[in-house]
């Protein structure tokens, strides 16, 4: 690195250097590695010491809003979408109770439609984890009665076919830009792992610190659990082959404007297609193909969101360019010879984002600390 100081480096995502770093740090660091940050600067073309001081720096000022190693927690544990129906006067209060006091639900995002439809009274969206042998049902019961939330409707994925969050890159893709074979359908059958499995999974998905950000972040992470680095890095494979590690990423602030001003993203639109019965997977394959879709599930929204069974999320700059990728994938949809019995965009307005926990020890706490507790709202 040049003799800049850590407080004078470009922070902004445009400059051009960190451009190059987070197109590949956002979403394409793939699986365990032993290096996540030589990666990185292979993929870039960036030197190693310029990528861990710009992320460095990046996260110090708040334009990355994490770093850290990713699970596939459909893997490891029950999840769900959840739409809330919560009185509008309330929406806010349910919002930050949801977001500050419940460590399992991961993402939460108000939505709307452009016209009242199927489900356009759900206004709360999140994500919900639990761990293996708990129930979603059970536990979106509890958030129900301490908001006084009036329904939710819970919506598991049957099959995944896009993940992975890379504003940065896909802020130039034209509409229609898919890759050249249709999207391969991971499923959400969950593994079991061993004691020493878990103690390095645990130790792998904590947020990295800015001391962290460095050629070895890992192997102060093995002598803190005790454990040799050989083995540690020899579980960390194992992990991978099991399909529980999900990506290495700088998680972007997407929402919040940088102190220059500058937004990575300003509409987040999540996509509803209903398709013919036993064609989900199809459409979620051709669907999740385009390069825009950061998300893409096969869930089963059910008569409350009139029948939808494929869900996906774009984020982009500007609306129209957002329906303009809708519209190409619609069209695709058309000419593979998918029908659409019906769909709806519901747009994102105010979102909080939190890795989900999955800790049995802490879910049990949540459940003894609110299992008597009066309504909070």
């Amino acid at each position: 690195m040049s003799s800049e100081t850590l407080s004078s480096l470009p922070t902004d995502h445009t400059d051009p250097v960190n451009t190059r770093i987070l197109e590949v740090s956002e979403d394409l660091v793939s699986g365990f590695q032993h290096h996540p940050f030589q990666h990185i600067a292979e993929k870039s073309g960036v030197d190693l010491e310029t990528v861990l001081a710009r992320i460095r720096a990046m996260l110090e000022a708040g334009v990355i809003r994490r770093v850290r190693q990713t699970l596939l927690a459909t893997k490891l544990a029950h999840g769900a979408l959840c739409a809330w129906k919560v009185d509008t006067d309330k929406l806010d209060a349910t919002f930050d109770f949801i977001f500050k006091e419940d460590p399992f639900s991961g993402h939460v995002v108000t939505r709307s439609t452009d016209r009242e439809i199927s489900g356009s009274d759900y206004k709360l969206w999140t994500t919900l984890k639990v761990p293996q042998g708990e129930s979603l049902e059970e536990h979106a019961e509890v958030l129900r009665r301490l908001t006084g939330a009036h329904e939710f409707v819970l919506m598991p994925a049957h099959g995944i076919f896009a993940l992975g969050v890379g504003h940065v890159r896909r802020k130039s893709m034209e509409p229609g830009a898919r890759s050249e074979a249709p999207a391969q359908m991971s499923t959400t059958t969950t593994v079991q792992l061993e004691p020493d499995e878990w103690k390095v999974l645990l130790a792998l998905k904590e947020e990295l610190t800015p001391a962290e950000i460095c050629e070895d972040p890992w192997g102060p992470r093995a002598d803190a659990i005790g454990f040799d680095r050989d083995r540690f890095y020899e579980i960390g494979e194992a992990l991978n082959r099991k399909k529980v590690i999900g990506r290495f990423s700088t998680f972007l602030e997407h929402v919040k404007p940088s102190q220059s001003g500058q937004r990575v993203t300003r509409f987040n639109a999540l996509f509803h297609w209903k398709v013919p019965e036993g064609m989900q997977k199809k459409a979620g394959s051709e669907v999740g193909r385009h390069l825009i879709m950061t998300h893409c599930y096969w869930r089963e929204g059910g008569p409350r969101f009139g029948g939808v069974n494929i869900m996906g999320v774009v984020h982009g700059t500007d609306r129209n360019r957002v329906l303009e990728h809708k519209a190409a994938i619609d069209a695709h949809l058309a000419d593979v010879g998918i029908p659409l019995e019906y769909t709806n965009v519901f747009w994102g307005g105010r979102s909080e984002i939190k890795p989900s926990e999955i800790s049995p020890k802490i879910y049990r706490e949540f459940h003894e600390k609110w299992k008597d507790a009066a309504p909070v709202l």
